[in-house]
């Protein structure tokens, strides 16, 4: 054996990067590349299914950190704007390999999706038309669902650890069916089971490190830049904009879309912006990615990748500014029972999206039997999710050949 293929073995899985030696930190950021190119050109279904495929990737099956730490992570996630999964992926790249790590874990689970956007885009501006793939996702959203499950079941178990964190979940899933508010809702839980932990303690009352919290909830502004051309730096300082006060899914961002792109500056159709969110929902990877589809329209190529780097820049430095706190805030009670509130709540969000997304998925009983085969087989045989996916996207292809779908 090489002492190369030494060092790499002997790497304690949990060692901080800088301990490392140089080619245990290049075999580190390698694996990072691998898995998140993987994982981004696989990864269908929204932010929900993401979640979950890295939950199975990096605590499942290779360990890089525990169930409670990913949880904070995500926690964290849903406090900065941005997109939630985009940045989990960015803050698991920052703990496994520091500052290269967090760019090359953030660039290669965004990589596969812009590429594609990229080449759909092209063959849109000159056909004028979007790709009929409805056959694809037949397949592949059942699958999809089973994943998602396995992450809420997983999760939930971590997160929901008492009392404050059970009600808190539930109420969370009351209130995403209500329509409340998800950001105001996660905040106001995070209080109150911070509130209700610490008054059962009592003697704890050391909240100083809440105070990082306000920095970070406070930092981002919502100035924009005033744009007299569809220039490509036009393009990269709107979606630079958006990135940095945007919140929630890629819903939310159709209707900051449309005010801006149509209603206000005029630069798309209202069925323009409709293809390019449709783009963004059928291939894998961040629904974010509908910017490098509308900056290609807007400004060419060097408009793709100003609009992708515009929209997914803001997640880099937020996550870069925010990850040094979470072992902080940890250490204080207030701040860990705010966090454990938040987790809570962020757990019984996705459980209410997991219901929606099941609602759309299961359309029949071939959707319903394929969604049942594969809980099993994630739940029971433990297999990976790449191979569902695949397998579900195969059924869908099959079932287009023989004319059962269009």
């Amino acid at each position: 054996m090489t002492q190369e293929a030494e060092d790499i073995q002997k790497e304690p899985e949990a060692a901080s990067y800088n301990a490392l030696t140089p080619n245990q930190q290049q075999q580190r950021l390698m694996e990072l590349a691998k898995v998140f190119l993987r994982l981004g050109a696989i990864a269908f279904g929204g932010p929900a299914a993401h979640i979950a495929m890295m939950d199975n990737e990096v605590v499942n099956n290779r360990q890089w950190m525990s169930r409670e730490k990913l949880l904070d992570l995500l926690g964290i996630t849903n406090l900065i704007p941005g997109p939630n999964s985009t940045e989990l992926a960015i803050h698991i790249g920052y703990e496994r390999g520091g500052w290269r790590g967090l760019l090359i874990a953030g660039s290669c689970f965004i990589l596969p999706a812009m590429v594609i956007v990229w080449m759909l885009a092209a063959i849109y501006a000159r056909y004028q038309t979007v790709p009929q793939v409805g056959w694809l996702l037949y397949g592949i959203k059942p699958v999809i669902i089973a994943i998602v499950l396995q992450a809420v079941w997983n999760l939930g178990k971590k997160a929901a650890k008492d009392i404050p964190t059970i009600v808190a979940g539930v109420v969370a899933i009351a209130a995403y069916f209500a329509g409340l508010n998800e950001i105001l809702l996660l905040i106001l839980l995070g209080i109150a089971v911070m509130l209700v932990k610490n008054w059962q303690a009592r003697g704890q009352t050391n909240g100083a490190l809440l105070l990082p919290f306000s920095g970070i909830l406070a930092q981002v502004g919502t100035t924009a830049a005033a744009v007299t051309s569809v220039s490509w730096v036009s393009v990269f300082l709107f979606f630079l904009k958006i990135g940095c006060v945007l919140y929630g899914s890629g819903y939310v961002l159709l209707a900051f879309l449309q005010r801006d792109l149509v209603e206000r500056n005029h630069w798309l159709t209202s069925q323009q912006l409709l293809d390019a969110v449709a783009i963004g929902q059928f291939t894998p990877g961040p629904v974010f990615t509908t910017a490098t589809f509308i900056g290609y329209l807007l400004a060419g190529n060097a408009g793709a990748i100003a609009g992708t780097i515009g929209i997914f820049l803001p997640a880099f430095v937020l996550v870069w500014v925010v990850n040094p706190w979470v072992p902080k805030l940890r250490q204080s009670p207030w701040a860990s029972g705010f966090l454990d509130g938040v987790n809570a709540a962020s757990l019984g969000l996705m459980a209410g999206v997991t219901y929606t997304l099941g609602r759309a998925a299961l359309v029949d009983w071939l959707t319903i039997i394929v969604a049942i085969l594969s809980a099993i087989a994630v739940f029971r045989f433990k297999i990976n999710s790449a191979w569902l996916v695949l397998a579900g996207g195969a059924i869908g292809l099959g079932l287009h050949l023989l004319n059962f779908i269009s």
